[in-house]
């Protein structure tokens, strides 16, 4: 089967074609025929090495993580789906790729697709549903009455977290850009920052949980918008030592990312709040919950451009351009 590989970590990883074989699945694993694979920025970090410590891939590896196709063959022990079924899921974190034409999907990662949705619209969700979700419901408790920072609103994760923030009942804050005030007030956002002219550290304040979504001092500038006992939520990092532990990772890795962390960390504390790293994971049953509120349109995907197959590396690249509105689809097999 055909699949966009990355052959070698580093500057040069030689992102191309590849032939690979049709996966074998395991007993608790579906065959699903891709019909699409949304892209996320991580997509285009692992073939650089950023994430060798922590993510494990056998080369040559198949790229992306998200996608949407239909089930062509389960194996012995699965008892959520048949052949037949559409669905979606996120490999991240589990070794494998989306950019091919067919993926060993384990049972627990999937759920069935949204009818209402089509293939590349519900290729979009699953890596910003999955993170919205295990930030903002389940870590931060987002709860009615909360204020919620999510940075770069218009983007893929920003634009399904403002969405979800809203559903929990949160009054949310986000910064964009002066064409893109629109769109974020048309998902929700009741505060909207134009980054071009006004910085939100000096707009916003007594916020309960940011979402860092941005690098750089972005995270430690947001320190000053949370009332005390708030929480940086982070996505971007600098990873710490929880994560470490979560990963089940040596003592020396433990002090590492603790000492990564260590100057946002004692920022927060001055400051009488929280700082955490999260790092996603696959999960078909919240998956199967956020179907629900795409089923009942409570959220709608956002999509910025589609691009065919055969395009797949020029979809890779317009993404790290960074001006997406919304996320960035590659549609793998017509419906």
């Amino acid at each position: 089967m055909k699949a966009l590989t990355f052959k070698r970590y580093g500057k040069s990883p030689d992102i191309g074609f590849s032939d690979v074989p049709l996966p074998a699945i395991r007993p608790d694993e579906l065959l699903v025929e891709v019909y699409a694979a949304g892209l996320n920025p991580i997509d285009n970090m692992i073939p650089t090495g950023m994430f060798k410590p922590v993510l494990r891939f056998t080369l040559p590896a198949t790229m992306g993580s998200d996608l949407s196709g239909v089930v062509r063959q389960v194996g012995s022990r699965v008892t959520r789906f048949k052949p037949g079924d559409a669905v979606f899921a996120s490999l991240f974190d589990l070794g494998a790729g989306s950019l091919a034409e067919f993926a060993a999907v384990p049972e627990d990662a999937a759920a069935l697709k949204p009818s209402n949705l089509d293939f590349v619209q519900a290729a979009s969700i699953p890596m910003v549903g999955l993170t919205s979700w295990q930030a903002l419901k389940v870590r931060a408790r987002v709860r009615p009455g909360h204020k919620v920072f999510i940075p770069a609103g218009a983007g893929g994760i920003g634009s399904f977290a403002i969405q979800l923030a809203k559903q929990l009942g949160a009054r949310v804050g986000t910064t964009t850009s002066t064409g893109n005030v629109p769109l974020v007030k048309s998902l929700g956002a009741d505060e909207v920052i134009d980054y071009k002219k006004q910085d939100f550290e000096k707009v916003l304040s007594n916020y309960d949980v940011v979402l860092g979504t941005l690098r750089g001092g972005e995270t430690e500038k947001s320190v000053n918008i949370l009332r005390k006992g708030g929480q940086i939520i982070s996505l971007t990092g600098p990873l710490d030592a929880a994560f470490a532990a979560s990963r089940h990772m040596n003592v020396f890795m433990k002090f590492l990312f603790s000492m990564m962390s260590r100057k946002i960390r004692r920022l927060a504390g001055r400051h009488g709040v929280a700082y955490s790293f999260l790092f996603v994971r696959p999960d078909g049953r919240q998956l199967s919950e956020i179907g629900q509120l795409l089923a009942s349109q409570k959220i709608r995907p956002v999509i910025d451009k589609t691009f065919p197959f055969s395009q797949a590396p020029d979809a890779l690249k317009y993404l790290a351009e960074g001006r997406a509105k919304g996320k960035v689809v590659v549609r793998i097999k017509s419906e």
